[in-house]
């Protein structure tokens, strides 16, 4: 019989305090997701502002100093533009949906009915028998509790944002103070760099692919005759930034609320193949070559990180999971003790494009390659 393996204490003692440093982190992020949500959304808006200034900076001839006035404002009128788009259209969207009681509570009676006599049920219940068992008073309640949330919660996201930018002028002077060799200066850099065009690189392909899907989900649903299209458009674009889930919510609601509006099942058929469709052509043969290096993240850690971010931080946590992720990988692939999860976390086994040290250093497929790695 063999010996059993002897594991040296030290190894044993820096497992444990691992796992106890990863279990108290993930309470305190839970504990204080009041104060870390807004400031990490806000951090993501800087990115986002960052990201398109230097865009206009290399596409227009604005001047520098002025690429960053424009890119803050493009932001900041985006972000309450969809304020204004969401509440018009929820607004125009519950006053249609106000007549149950005459013309779509007979309908949604008519669809109770069809689905028991389906699966041979003879006595189908009613709307009003069902709404009759519904506490309406708590979701209303509810409701009113969530907006008040998202309200208190954008105030402090902008305040945020605008300590952020005003700190950003130092954030150079701080990186010379922390690091004052040139080389360990340089390659710092290259770890911030790396991490920020990671996440402007999702950000950019989640633009773009959720560009062009609204764009044909919206003349589907034009072609349909689907009422309030555009509120439907921009919910689309929107939870298209959430995986998996932002999916099921766009190919779903718009066939849902169909199968209200309409008498006949056509309608909501034509609407739930036609939106499957173009999220199956962009999920599978659009965005994977726009995504290219850029997002090499394996599905089932994508899968975990929205589960996690989203049982921590909610809805903010989902919206961010990718990025994050993203970021996760990037630091954790520049330090010889961690860069196993790294490899763990990429989707092929090497987060850089190139992993070869004998490759010339600069820009690769989106990626650059990562410098020696540190002993920690």
């Amino acid at each position: 019989m063999k010996p059993p393996i002897s594991v040296p204490t030290s190894t044993v003692s820096r497992n444990a305090l691992v796992l106890i440093a990863v279990v108290a982190g993930g309470a305190a992020l839970y504990w204080l997701r009041g104060i870390l949500t807004p400031l990490a959304m806000a951090i993501f808006l800087m990115i986002m502002i960052d990201g398109v200034k230097r865009g206009i900076e290399n596409r227009t001839p604005v001047p520098g100093r002025w690429a960053g006035v424009a890119a803050l404002l493009v932001v900041i009128m985006g972000f309450f533009a969809s304020i204004a788009i969401i509440t018009n259209g929820a607004l125009n969207f519950f006053s249609e949906a106000s007549g149950v009681s005459t013309g779509i509570g007979p309908r949604i009676d008519q669809i109770l009915f069809d689905v028991s006599r389906l699966f041979g049920v003879e006595t189908a219940p009613t709307a009003t028998q069902l709404i009759a068992q519904l506490d309406i008073r708590a979701y209303l309640t509810m409701a009113a509790s969530q907006a008040s949330g998202v309200l208190s919660g954008s105030f402090f996201v902008l305040v945020y944002l605008g300590f952020l930018l005003a700190a950003q002028t130092g954030f150079r002077r701080k990186i010379v103070g922390l690091f004052p060799g040139r080389a360990s200066r340089s390659e710092a850099m290259g770890v911030f760099d790396r991490v920020r065009g990671g996440v402007e690189g999702y950000l950019w392909v989640q633009t773009v692919t959720g560009a062009m899907i609204c764009a044909a989900a919206w003349l589907l649903m034009r072609a349909v005759g689907l009422q309030n299209a555009e509120f439907w458009t921009f919910v689309i674009f929107v939870v298209g930034f959430i995986p998996v889930l932002g999916g099921a919510v766009a190919g779903l609601a718009p066939p849902l609320f169909a199968l209200v509006q309409f008498e006949s099942y056509w309608p909501a058929a034509i609407l739930l193949v036609g939106l499957q469709t173009i999220l199956f052509i962009s999920g599978n043969m659009i965005q994977p070559r726009m995504q290219g290096d850029n997002q090499n993240i394996d599905p089932v850690v994508v899968l975990l990180s929205l589960a996690l971010w989203g049982q921590l931080w909610g809805v903010v946590g989902m919206f961010l999971s990718t990025p994050l992720a993203v970021m996760a990988m990037a630091v954790l692939a520049e330090f010889k003790g961690s860069r196993w999860m790294a490899i763990l976390l990429s989707g092929d086994g090497e987060p850089y494009a190139d992993d070869d040290e004998t490759a010339a250093p600069g820009p690769r497929r989106g990626r650059v390659n990562p410098p020696q790695s540190k002993a920690v």
